[in-house]
């Protein structure tokens, strides 16, 4: 009769709880004839005596009281008409008698299971643990056992049942009661259905994807066999809001719809994996995952992701309308051991992020250098804010020299991270996060500040030559979130600077976008005598029409240029390089604008652009940026041709 065992568990008795058992009376459970129960009732000996204390100790009622053969018939018939399927087990476990209900559900007459092995009937044997519960309750020291089993009908079919054991009070016998539980756990199979998928795709949903992959995970799923490794696709359907917003949310559902299923066909035609077909689920919105158990390797995963890219591509009819679709993909794979869902995870949607910022309708597989950037970065941006306040930040300084006597016309402060963790960072590491986060405002007042003070101190200290101006590089959000205009009077005014000694270096694609409050900000900056220049000019927008309507005194060409003008692998320099600076420079002198070369490493650059009319130049021949007291020994010294 049995298939096999699906859960066990064994109860203590109910205080309150009436069971069969009770009902039926010692007489009969006993496996006497009622005649015989009835003679010894009322044989003088036995009248008025009691049973022995029960198996928990509680003293019995005197047997049979009262008790007549007319009541014990009715007992009888009772157990044998009650639709409750019950069966009378003696303490060896071998059934004393059973009714017709559990005949019915077993699929046998009732008269042929007395005898029979109780324990086998209903599978109590197959698993250690309900085993040894019946078995203390068939001894008389456990109350009660019940547990949930799968049993096999004759004809074929299978039900579950509930199976209750409990002794009968001052007797020898104990009862099986049985219950079909089919239709119950057949509707508690449909509920967990529809708690754990998606009524719009009808895939998993996102309970039991993790559900899936915590049990992948743990480590009993694959110690005993496979590659011990996991997969997972994680894909975000692009543009697929703008379908919603556009087309509503009807047409939404059903291109998501149909998107899950050629993503469900897409896994089946893969079909590998100790687990056969990967797991497609939707984890909500536009978000779906495939999760491969036992993967083989990134290949495997790739070969994956570039199909599921194929297959969302091709156009979608929807009722007449043809939709086209794409999708980006963060490709994840490693070995399981030491892999939690949560970290899983995380690294996907990490990688989904990069497939989006590389421009979308691709996939991506996870880079751990990658992401250790990614790490690094937020820890940074954490730190940001504070670091101003401990006093992390310094600057450090690199002379602007005069091309044609070598003599430093000025400096440009570059601010230096000092960090506790990461050592020293250059402003690359770091400027982005802090326009980012808007902590750009309070570290560029710092910077500002800093700077100008640091250039009146020359002027003080070296009274005898002409004063150096100090270029600050300046991120347009501190135009937008600020008022810098009032940020630089007023540091001009605290540190007593000059200021024509003052110069603002904005990247040309801020500067050539400006218009409103950053057009008028620089305006005013330029009529307060602050010099504005343009910092890697020819990179950007290079609307030469901006020039003549911008307060800009100054162009910053970009490395780039000047980088063409030496000779690299014995070829000789780009000879369009040259004429373009030439261009630019004779341009901007017309414009009443100074040229700054910028990345100047090599004498002959810096011969070059000397020839070609350029003002200044900057880079490695003249100085790395250094500390503010090496730029007091440079202030007095005319920098060689080669460098210093």
């Amino acid at each position: 009769m049995r298939e096999r065992a699906v859960s066990g568990t064994s109860e203590g008795p109910s205080p309150t709880a009436t069971t069969a058992s009770d009902a039926l009376g010692p007489a009969f459970t006993e496996g006497l004839t009622f005649t015989e129960r009835h003679h010894q009732a009322s044989s003088p000996e036995h009248r008025g005596r009691t049973s022995p204390p029960d198996h928990l100790g509680r003293p019995s009622p005197p047997e049979h009281v009262g008790r007549t053969a007319s009541e014990l018939r009715d007992y009888r018939a009772a157990f044998h008409a009650a639709q409750f399927a019950m069966a009378v087990v003696d303490r060896e476990g071998f059934v004393a008698a059973a009714n017709d209900a559990l005949g019915t559900l077993l699929g046998a007459p009732a008269p042929e299971l007395a005898g029979q092995v109780a324990a086998d009937l209903v599978d109590l044997a197959s698993d250690a643990r309900t085993w040894h519960a019946y078995r203390e309750v068939l001894r008389g020291r456990q109350a009660k056992l019940r547990c949930t089993r799968r049993l096999k009908h004759p004809d074929g079919h299978s039900l579950w049942a509930q199976v209750t054991v409990s002794p009968v009070p001052g007797s020898a016998t104990v009862l099986l009661a049985v219950a079909d539980i089919s239709a119950r756990r057949e509707l508690q199979a449909q509920l967990r259905h529809l708690q754990m998928h998606d009524p719009v795709t009808r895939l998993p949903n996102r309970t039991l994807f993790f559900e899936r992959l915590t049990s992948a995970l743990e480590a009993a799923s694959y110690e005993d066999g496979g590659t011990g490794r996991i997969g997972l696709c994680y894909l975000d359907l692009d543009g697929f809001k703008a379908v919603n917003d556009t087309l509503g949310h009807r047409t939404g559902d059903r291109l998501l719809s149909a998107a899950a299923a050629r993503l469900t066909h897409c896994a089946d035609r893969a079909g590998y994996g100790r687990g056969g077909a990967p797991l497609v689920a939707r984890l909500g919105g536009d978000e779906f995952a495939l999760l491969v158990e036992d993967s083989t390797g990134t290949e495997q995963l790739a070969d994956l992701a570039e199909a599921v890219l194929k297959t969302l591509q091709e156009p979608f009819d929807l009722s007449g309308q043809r939709l086209s679709l794409s999708a980006s993909i963060g490709v994840v794979e490693r070995r399981a051991a030491g892999t939690s869902a949560t970290g899983l995870m995380q690294a996907a949607d990490t990688t989904l992020y990069w497939a989006k910022a590389d421009g979308k309708a691709r996939w991506t597989l996870f880079d751990p250098e990658r992401n250790a950037h990614r790490m690094t970065r937020q820890a940074l941006s954490s730190t940001l804010r504070p670091a101003v306040e401990r006093g992390e930040f310094a600057l450090e300084y690199q002379p602007l020299v005069g091309l044609d006597d070598c003599g430093v016309r000025g400096v440009e402060a570059l601010v230096r991270w000092h960090h506790p963790q990461f050592g020293t960072l250059t402003p690359n590491r770091f400027i982005s996060l802090a326009e980012e986060d808007g902590s750009i405002v309070q570290l560029g007042r710092w910077v500002l500040r800093t700077a100008c003070r640091q250039a009146r101190r020359w002027q003080l200290d070296h009274p005898d030559v002409p004063p150096v101006f100090v270029s600050v590089n300046v991120a347009v959000r501190q135009v937008w979130d600020s008022d810098l205009v009032a940020d630089v009077a007023e540091i001009l005014a605290e540190t007593g600077l000059a200021p024509h000694l003052l110069q603002l270096e904005l990247t040309e694609s801020a500067v050539m976008g400006s218009a409103g409050r950053p057009l008028q900000a620089l305006q005013a900056l330029s009529d307060m005598g602050v010099r504005i220049a343009i910092d890697d000019f020819g990179t950007g927008y290079s609307n030469l029409a901006y020039l003549s309507r911008l307060p800009v005194s100054v162009l910053k060409l970009d490395g780039s240029f000047v980088r063409g003008f030496q000779y690299e692998n014995g070829t000789h320099p780009n000879p369009a390089d040259e004429t373009i600076v030439e261009a630019l420079v004779q341009l901007a002198h017309k414009l009443g604008l100074t040229v700054t070369a910028e990345c100047v490493e090599t004498a002959d650059q810096a011969a070059r652009l000397r020839r070609i009319g350029c003002d200044t130049g900057q880079g490695w021949l003249y100085s790395r940026a250094v500390p503010p007291d090496r730029i007091s020994k440079l202030i007095h010294a005319t920098l060689p041709m080669t460098g210093s």
